[in-house]
Order: structure tokens, then sequence, then C-alpha cells
């Protein structure tokens, strides 16, 4: 993800991020809790669709039948490649800078962003590049990395972080990456969601048990089904690392 009148922030070419950070991981528990809210938010039928920030299409499988016509977008023309090798004809990638998105004013009924967020330096100007390529009526569903969590609420009210978790000021965590990687207070990216025009459908709290420690515990099983019914009870808190969002385009 690329403005190209800035530094870049997140360049996956050349890496191969399906082998690496899913395959060669233990990210199972997050796969199937992103499949899960991916399901429960997004429209069952739409003529063109748009994966932003896909990748090689880990979540091509829950959007493929839903959609007509559907477009991968990514910066990374190796994850692209990826994502050709393993859908074929079912998809047309396309590769470019989400600041300014290589599709028409009002051209998709639907799209999904799932974690992008963190690489965004300019989250409004992304998010209204995807309010520009929506229709009226569309939905985009949208994932954004939370700094409002438990683990980072502790971590500041014993000393081990100087992030507020509480202010609505983004944070920067470049201990992580050096080029920058975002976390996002739920009120700031909802202020920035209604400023751009989006109405707010349903939020969900998504991968609310994101533990090692849980995982070696409860299982991924046992954390799947837990997630499920975590999802909505606890979205109206923000709860978890990922909150994800329905969002609708109005109609004119």
């Amino acid at each position: 993800m690329v403005d190209m009148s800035e530094k870049v922030i997140s360049d996956y070419n050349g890496y191969d991020y399906k082998k690496i950070f899913w395959e060669d991981a233990d990210r199972e528990y997050e796969d199937q809790a992103d499949r899960m809210a991916i399901r429960k938010l997004l429209p069952k039928r739409m003529e063109k669709f748009a994966d932003i920030g896909g990748g090689y299409g880990r979540l091509a499988n829950e959007y493929l039948k839903r959609a007509r016509k559907v477009y991968i977008f990514d910066y990374s023309k190796t994850e692209l490649k990826q994502a050709k090798e393993i859908y074929g004809d079912k998809v047309e990638t396309k590769a470019g800078d989400i600041y300014k998105l290589p599709f028409k004013d009002n051209e998709l009924d639907g799209l999904m962003m799932i974690r992008v967020t963190h690489h965004l330096k300019d989250m409004e100007k992304a998010i209204s590049e995807l309010y520009r390529v929506l229709k009226p009526g569309g939905v985009a569903v949208i994932e954004v990395a939370n700094k409002r969590t438990l683990p980072k609420m502790v971590r500041f009210a014993v000393g081990k972080s100087k992030v507020n978790p509480f202010d609505k000021k983004v944070a920067n965590y470049k201990e992580i990456s050096a080029d920058g990687f975002y976390n996002y207070h739920p009120k700031y990216v909802e202020d920035i969601f209604e400023k751009v025009g989006f109405e707010r459908e349903r939020v969900l709290s998504v991968s609310n048990f994101r533990s090692r420690m849980l995982k070696k515990i409860f299982k991924t099983n046992n954390l799947v089904k837990m997630e499920n019914t975590a999802q909505q009870i606890l979205a109206p808190i923000r709860f978890a690392p990922s909150i994800y969002y329905k969002l609708r385009k109005p109609e004119k």
C-alpha cells in the first residue's frame, strides 16, 4: 500500500506472504475469525466486487460465489501473481496505489479491505477512495487495527507502553516496522467514515482471543467456537485487535 507522494509504507514485492505469514505460522484461528466475520457482513449477491489489499486472495473463497465479477487489488505484483496462479480466470488482478485506486467513480457494488489499515499513513484519503469507487447503495466491509484493546490498556497502565489507548491519536508502532505500523482508536476511524459520507450498518469485534497462551490452552477449534459468539457480544465495546465495519454508501 503506497501513496506515490509518500515513502512506501509496506511493500510485499518479493516476499512470500502466503507461506511465511500464514502457512508457516500459527494463525489458523485468526484466519477463521476473519472468514467468520466476512460471511456475516458481505452481501449475498453483487455484480462487481473488489478485495482491496487482497494480496494472493487468501479470503477469495468467501466472496467468489457472491459476485459476478471479482477484482483483487494490491500493491504487490508478487502476491497478485500468486492470486492468478491459484484462481485463474475467476479473478482479475489490479496493481497500484491505494490512494489512487484504478477503478472508475461508482464502479463497484461491493468491496472489502482486510488487514490493510495498519499500513495506512493517511486513513482519510484511503477511505475517501473507497467511497469514490463504490456505487450508491454499495457495501464496504473494512477491518481496522484497533489501538484500544485490553492488553494495550494494561501495558499503558503499568508503564510498559507510552501509547495511550484511550486518546484518539493514531498510534505508530515503529518498533514493529520502521516505516510505520498504525493502530487506530475506533472513534477516530468512525469519525472519518461519517465525514467521508458512509453510513455504518454493523460492527463486529474480531480475533477476540488472539493470544499464544489462549491457543495453547483452548486449541483452535474451541477458540473459533467462542469467537462466533464473541464477535457480536463484544462489538459495542470495540474489544478486539480487529474491528470490522459494514458500511454503506447512501443512495442518491
